[in-house]
């Protein structure tokens, strides 16, 4: 999709092949959320879009997207890492939907002053005191789950 400032990004999609198993996956170091800001900041008000980038109309736009990136997926099996079989055109569109609902998120969090890398850390620090690893590895329940199991367990204890 092509759908205004999230466009900014342009360029080469960012899809890479599969990789090998045992390989660990990086992002590229040289790009920043910080950069990214700067340069939709910029790719806005060159076009007289800033006008048109209020919080709410960022946030319809951003789930517009990511109902396109799920169409990437859709009627397909389960998908493995690092998309085995996926051709370079599908890799390619998967790249794009994913930096337009990036570009969007990053856009919004401009809009709304909300310091996203910082909220990251903090949101990550916040999952990890609701999902303690010796308690939760392992399993995908809901962290409510695990507190009305550690309660009950209280209540039957001698």
């Amino acid at each position: 999709s092509s759908v205004g400032a999230a466009d900014a990004a342009g360029g080469g999609g960012g899809a890479t092949d599969a990789e090998e198993p045992g390989q660990r996956f990086a992002f590229s170091p040289s790009v920043t959320l910080e950069q990214l800001r700067g340069e939709l900041a910029d790719f806005a008000l060159e076009r007289d879009w800033d006008q048109f980038h209020a919080p709410r109309n960022l946030a319809l736009a951003m789930v517009g997207e990511v109902g396109e990136l799920c169409e990437c997926f859709q009627w397909k099996s389960e998908v493995a890492e690092g998309l085995p079989g996926w051709s370079d055109k599908d890799r390619t569109h998967l790249a794009q939907e994913l930096a337009d609902v990036l570009l969007y998120l990053c856009r919004l969090a401009h809009k709304c002053r909300v310091d996203l890398p910082q909220a990251a850390l903090d949101k990550l620090s916040l999952n990890a005191a609701k999902y303690p690893a010796a308690l939760v590895r392992g399993s995908s329940r809901k962290y409510n789950e695990y507190k009305l199991e550690s309660r009950q367990g209280a209540l039957s204890a001698p």
